[in-house]
């Protein structure tokens, strides 16, 4: 547990047993698959997210934990589907579920906690979060279709790969803070800045961990270095590579991302440090770090909002 997850701990610990408690079914491989994943452990930073907004609010109920575990238990479930899409084998140093129990049972078991994280949210009964839950996980799986889309397509830009990643990333994190603000029945001006705090929080998690997929430690990460790339996805650090290396660097790393070729993935390597392209996609994350901070200025001092400053701030200073 991250320092920053204390200020809510005995919250936290309630949305954990929510979240094992909510796992039940007569199915034994859907509690044994949804146990797995979730017991492979994570940040749990979207969850952290919405208490932390609801308190930094001054919500006083219960129904913050649940919507926390609804949105952990969305969260699960792309990664369920993610990793089958992706082939992945290795997550937060263990095997995939689609390693372990094979993409049949990861994708289904994936649908199974949707709709329990549906079930759960119409027992909340607030229309505003269902309205902003249900647009969310639209938009992630309009992310993941556009990312699927641009595999092998070395011709994305900037502007796009940064559409792919709200979508795919940054609108749950957005959702997260926001219906914290909405549960604790906070003003307009505190809704609109914890969802713009949540949304360059996303933006930023996601930007550092493209420069850790070139730049990280096994170890640290629990996935394979270089991951991204043999998904074929051209993310920020290749874009900028490209586009500022020389015409032969360029094209070598076209024609890697065309043809799914590593044979001269170390070269890339160097071509990405000497056009400082992981610099570069380091002080984009830092500036939506920033941004996230701001968003918070007019929100009451409390230790919520310290809490999420330093979110903020582990967002792109982590080494996993």
């Amino acid at each position: 547990m991250l320092p920053f997850h204390q200020v809510v701990k005995s919250e936290f610990e309630e949305v954990n047993n929510l979240i094992v408690n909510r796992l039940d079914s007569e199915v034994e491989l859907i509690e044994n698959i949804g146990q797995y994943i979730i017991d492979g452990g994570g940040k749990r930073l979207r969850p952290l997210l919405v208490l932390l907004s609801a308190n930094s609010c001054g919500y006083k109920g219960t129904e913050h934990i649940v919507l926390a575990a609804i949105i952990e238990l969305i969260h699960t479930a792309t990664l369920l589907h993610d990793d089958v899409v992706d082939t992945s084998e290795l997550r937060r140093g263990q095997a995939t579920a689609n390693t372990k129990y094979g993409n049949a049972p990861s994708v289904l078991v994936g649908d199974f906690l949707y709709s329990r994280a549906f079930q759960m949210l119409v027992d909340v009964g607030n229309i505003e979060i269902m309205e902003i839950i249900a647009a969310s996980t639209n938009i992630i799986s309009e992310g993941e279709v556009q990312q699927l889309i641009n595999a092998r397509n070395p011709d994305i830009s900037e502007t796009e790969y940064k559409k792919v990643i709200f979508k795919k990333t940054a609108i749950l994190f957005e959702a997260a803070a926001e219906i914290g603000a909405l549960i604790a029945k906070s003003t307009p001006k505190q809704q609109a800045a914890s969802s713009g705090y949540g949304r360059h929080i996303g933006m930023a998690f996601q930007l550092m961990d493209d420069v850790l997929d070139y730049d990280g430690d096994i170890k640290d990460l629990g996935k394979n270095i270089g991951d991204d790339f043999a998904e074929g996805k051209t993310t920020l650090p290749l874009i900028y590579a490209m586009k500022n290396g020389t015409k032969k660097q360029s094209l070598m790393i076209q024609e890697a991302i065309k043809n799914a070729t590593f044979d001269k993935l170390d070269a890339i390597f160097d071509v990405i440090k000497i056009t400082r392209a992981l610099d570069y996609t380091k002080s984009c994350a830092h500036m939506h770090a920033l941004k996230a901070i701001q968003c918070l200025e007019n929100l009451p001092d409390t230790k919520e909002k310290r809490a999420m400053i330093e979110i903020a701030k582990f967002s792109v200073e982590r080494s996993f």
